[in-house]
């Protein structure tokens, strides 16, 4: 079966999970032809990537007289078609988070990838994450383009449906994804209830080559922290946390695996609190390297405010390693206080600390215990085969209907 993948921008550091998935697909003999607006210029650590790269194509590189020639090109030869994505584009503006000529750009890129997508015999296309990509892939469906469906990642986005106009994606898709049960809860709230069978919960999937390694004991009291520097992800709340664990007196080392917008309020942070011989910033990494990172440090440590269900949780669990992160999301759908790591109230530093500092003082075969019971209950819940198999039914189901 020959299908398309849409996404924003790909491939990218923290995006991993949609390239174990494409290639899960292919191994189930999938032929996927890669799609993204942007990413073409990214700067990409890890070699899979740099591959990755190489077999996408990009819409936006592509400049704008290729986009206004491709809206050209449809007026010319299906003008009702563009008509009716027109229509549809202009009402997605209606009450957006973007105005009208940002979602006309949207259709401009529709239009040249359903000149793309001409004569390659693309049977189902599929966007990941519902905001701008999703848009993009109804478009190319209005247009005369395959059906299509999408994957929603994260909470944030279902916050306000409205803004990204998820209610009309969901009525003109063929399915929806959603990562964890809460996502679908929190879709079900504004789905009509005819919509609402189409949502399934596919999980993000591991590769059995990240995890496939030797034990390592966790002896050395360092955490980690892996992931985008952003609001979401809480770091000043987990600095703060580490200054008070460093006025009591601990002993740790706390290593900040990422880079992001804030990096510089982070080191600021750092530098104001007096951390720099407690805190390591590595910057972007591959995974291989984040993989030797989360096996140097005795457990995850991620204060999530908002979330869907974090790959690197996955990965962590997956090597043995504890969790210490927040009730949010589908968060408690993997992890459970006690057994595969620590669990506390989102913005409450005081937990952390506590939490934290239980970590840091926990005997090893303690650390052990509950490492072997976090890579058991992730590997039976997020087999990246399972879950591809699980996705391919789908795509194949829509071909025969």
């Amino acid at each position: 079966m020959r299908i398309a993948y849409l996404v924003n921008e790909y491939p990218k550091v923290s995006h991993t999970f949609i390239r174990r998935e494409i290639q899960a697909l292919e191994r189930r003999g999938f032929d996927v032809f890669r799609i993204a607006l942007r990413g073409w210029d990214q700067d990409l650590a890890d070699p899979e990537d740099l591959l990755e790269r190489e077999r996408t194509r990009f819409v936006l590189r592509e400049g704008a007289t290729a986009l206004l020639l491709a809206a050209t090109r449809m007026l010319l030869t299906r003008p009702l078609r563009l008509l009716q994505a027109l229509v549809l584009a202009c009402r997605m503006s209606h009450r957006a988070e973007r105005w009208l000529p940002v979602h006309l750009a949207y259709l401009a890129e529709a239009c040249l990838i359903k000149l793309w997508m001409r004569g390659k015999g693309i049977q189902h296309l599929h966007a990941h994450f519902s905001t701008n990509s999703a848009e993009v892939a109804m478009l190319v469906h209005v247009l005369g383009g395959p059906r299509w469906s999408f994957t929603a990642h994260g909470s944030a986005t279902l916050e306000n449906p409205t803004l990204t106009g998820l209610q009309q994606k969901l009525r003109r898709c063929v399915f929806m994804v959603t990562v964890c049960s809460f996502a679908r809860g929190q879709v079900w709230r504004f789905a009509d209830q005819r919509d609402r069978v189409k949502v399934h919960v596919i999980h993000c999937g591991l590769d059995p080559a990240f995890y496939a390694v030797p034990q390592r004991l966790p002896s050395a009291r360092r955490l980690v922290c892996v992931g985008r520097f952003c609001e979401e992800k809480a770091h000043f709340l987990l600095l703060e946390a580490a200054h008070r664990l460093a006025s009591q007196g601990a002993e740790f080392e706390l290593v900040l695996a990422g880079d992001g917008e804030l990096r510089a309020d982070i080191e600021g942070l750092i530098a104001r609190y007096n951390l720099q011989a407690h805190v390591r910033i590595t910057g972007w990494i591959g995974s291989d390297r984040v993989r030797d990172e989360i096996l140097a440090a005795r457990a995850l440590v991620l204060p999530s405010l908002i979330e869907g269900l974090p790959v690197v949780i996955m990965e962590a669990m997956a090597l043995r390693r504890p969790v210490i992160s927040t009730f949010v999301a589908g968060i408690p759908e993997l992890v459970r206080p006690g057994e595969d790591g620590w669990l506390v109230p989102a913005a409450d530093v005081e937990s952390l600390v506590r939490a934290m500092q239980a970590c840091l003082d926990a005997p090893i075969d303690t650390l052990v215990r509950m490492g072997e019971a976090a890579r058991e209950r992730v590997l039976l819940r997020h087999s990246v085969d399972t879950e591809a198999a699980k996705l391919a039914e789908l795509f194949e189901a829509t071909v025969k209907a």
